[in-house]
């Protein structure tokens, strides 16, 4: 299994970003990467220094939003839906979306449903629990 460092991630965008400005070839991963960084500018001069990326303190007690982070859980849940893994996730995407009239506003709702489902299994020990994490965000897209 795939298990990337903070350092790993970090580089990861740093690239794409690199790619994207200097007109080069992508991966495909890279290619929905840089996709999610065009629709946040406000993330792209962190992207624009690989070394003061990797130095970057992102902690809670800064009060900053981690863009690696951030970017990340777009992906993740860009691969999540294009899979329908956990299942149902697609149609609940397209419903939330559909309500809110904004893919990239359904996407950050979904990260709260994300993030709270880490939340909990790590609280409690478990593994993270899909059903929850998909009637939550049905019970977002229903109102």
């Amino acid at each position: 299994m795939f298990n990337p460092s903070q350092h790993d991630v970090r580089r990861f965008f740093c690239e794409a970003y690199r790619k994207h400005r200097h007109h080069e070839v992508l991966t495909p991963i890279e290619a929905i990467a840089r996709d999610w960084i065009m629709q946040h500018p406000e993330y792209q001069d962190d992207l624009g220094d690989v070394e003061q990326a990797l130095a970057a303190d992102y902690s809670v007690e800064r009060g900053q939003t981690n863009p690696f982070l951030h970017l990340s859980m777009h992906l993740s849940i860009t691969e999540q839906i294009s899979i329908d893994q956990p299942p149902g996730i697609r149609a609940a995407f397209q419903m939330l979306a559909q309500r809110r009239g904004s893919e990239h506003d359904a996407h950050h709702e979904i990260m709260e449903c994300l993030g709270q489902m880490i939340w909990n299994a790590q609280r409690s020990g478990v593994p993270p629990d899909g059903a929850a994490y998909i009637e939550n965000i049905r019970r977002r897209a229903q109102g």
